[in-house]
């Protein structure tokens, strides 16, 4: 039953993840002559706010110890 706060510490890191992924996809999109400057500001401020949403709910906490009792 203790298997909630592990399963969103995971689901939290995978956001950071993927937001993280966000911040470095869409500027090399951008070099790659993809996506226009302005889409390129857009989904970076998107990811970068993402991933200071998710992060601090899971970074540099220990995982809950399962307790014996």
């Amino acid at each position: 039953m203790n298997d909630k706060p592990q399963l969103l510490r995971r689901v939290l890191q995978a956001i950071s993840w993927i937001a993280l992924v966000g911040t470095v996809g869409p500027s090399l999109m951008y070099l790659a002559d993809l996506i226009s400057l302005g889409q390129s500001q857009l989904y970076l401020l998107i990811a970068t706010i993402a991933w200071f949403v998710a992060t601090p709910f899971w970074m540099g906490r220990d995982p809950q110890p399962k307790s014996t009792a």
